[in-house]
């Protein structure tokens, strides 16, 4: 996650935007001035075509959509017999390790180089969308259940927004309205749910959690980050795992813990965590965060309710009722509205961090 305009002197930015989900779509896809800015740095921005948002964008919003979704299913699943914090640490340490190992290999240490400035940058970015965000998720849905956390967490778009607006960038009409409906649905989804036995305090601590993770992403465009996406998100996650590490230690969560008390589906929900929730969608989130409007990127928390819903209907027989349905529809058209508008609207803001993504490809590619 970093504000393009930003680069650091060692960390240059990746050939690919997406490591499994995307390869090489965006340098491709990208409007035609962006590629003649690429080349020889002489192209003219054109309207038309730098409104367009290229193939990896749309690719990259697909695998945060659907991954994410499944990942409250699979947090779930491994909370069943894993301390919750303990877990989320495991998580992002081993993800993180794994990618910063990537960059290593494929980059050398110039790829994993950062300053100071950035190195703290994407600390306090892992903190926050990690260890507050992510942390009190997993700590929640101990007693609160997997679809009604992903409806919660729905909640951050309009932090977003508010963020956003206060940060003198405030949304159009029609973006709003968007937000506006999205919500509207999230409200059917959650009447139903909230009206039952739900342990408050886990309720507290999502909600806590949308708060954290949407400063977490507002920061991300405002402060100086590591140009190189992946190396950006390893070093988020493991400030991210030591910050739960840190959190579950001092709660004691280590006491009387025995991995052989595990069970195997928790094994198998936590690995797929780490690959899939992890290693491929945070850092294709990351990437959107550079590449993509705000206001875009955050239409994953409308989907990804929609997604656990149905998956806490077909694994865990979590209820799938008319308000349900109706709910996800209206979500669903919130989303429409927000990336129809957002796709359309040429913004020079997004103009720019794809212009940058793909300058920076193109120098790497040389490179060799």
């Amino acid at each position: 996650m970093t504000a393009p305009a930003e680069r650091g002197p060692a960390g240059s930015a990746t050939a690919r935007p997406v490591p499994a989900a995307a390869p090489a779509a965006a340098p491709a896809d990208a409007p035609a001035d962006v590629r003649a800015d690429a080349s020889d740095g002489t192209g003219k921005a054109d309207g038309a075509a730098a409104g367009r948002l290229g193939a990896g964008v749309w690719t990259a919003l697909v695998v945060v959509y659907v991954v994410w979704g499944s990942t409250y299913l699979a947090i779930r699943i491994a909370v069943e017999t894993m301390p919750s914090f303990l877990s989320a640490a495991a998580r992002f340490l081993t993800a993180g390790l794994l990618l910063a190992g990537f960059v290593a290999v494929r980059h050398g240490r110039a790829g994993l180089r950062v300053d100071l400035p950035q190195l703290g940058s994407a600390a306090l970015v892992g903190l926050l969308l990690l260890t507050g965000g992510n942390g009190l998720v997993v700590l929640g849905e101990t007693s609160v259940p997997s679809g009604l956390a992903a409806l919660l967490v729905a909640a951050v778009p309009l932090w977003m927004v508010l963020l956003t607006a206060a940060g003198g960038e405030r949304p159009g009409r029609a973006e709003l309205a968007g937000v506006l409906l999205g919500l509207v649905g999230l409200a059917v989804l959650s009447a139903p749910a909230i009206g039952g036995s739900i342990a408050p305090a886990g309720v507290v601590a999502i909600i806590c959690a949308t708060l954290t993770w949407a400063s977490g992403s507002f920061a991300s465009k405002r402060i100086r980050m590591p140009g190189n996406v992946f190396a950006s998100s390893a070093y988020q996650m493991l400030a991210g795992g030591l910050g739960n590490l840190l959190i579950g230690l001092a709660r004691g969560e280590q006491h009387g813990l025995r991995p052989g008390d595990v069970s195997t589906r928790s094994w198998l929900a936590l690995a797929f965590l780490v690959v899939f929730g992890s290693l491929v969608a945070f850092t294709a989130y990351a990437w959107l965060l550079r590449a993509a409007p705000l206001t875009l990127v955050a239409t994953y928390a409308y989907v990804n309710p929609v997604v656990a819903v149905l998956l806490g209907w077909l694994v865990l027989a979590e209820p799938l009722t008319g308000p349900t349905l109706l709910g996800g529809a209206v979500v669903v058209a919130g989303v429409c509205l927000v990336v129809s508008v957002s796709r359309g609207s040429g913004r020079p803001s997004s103009r720019k961090a794809v212009r940058e993504s793909v300058r920076e490809s193109v120098r790497e590619s040389a490179r060799g």
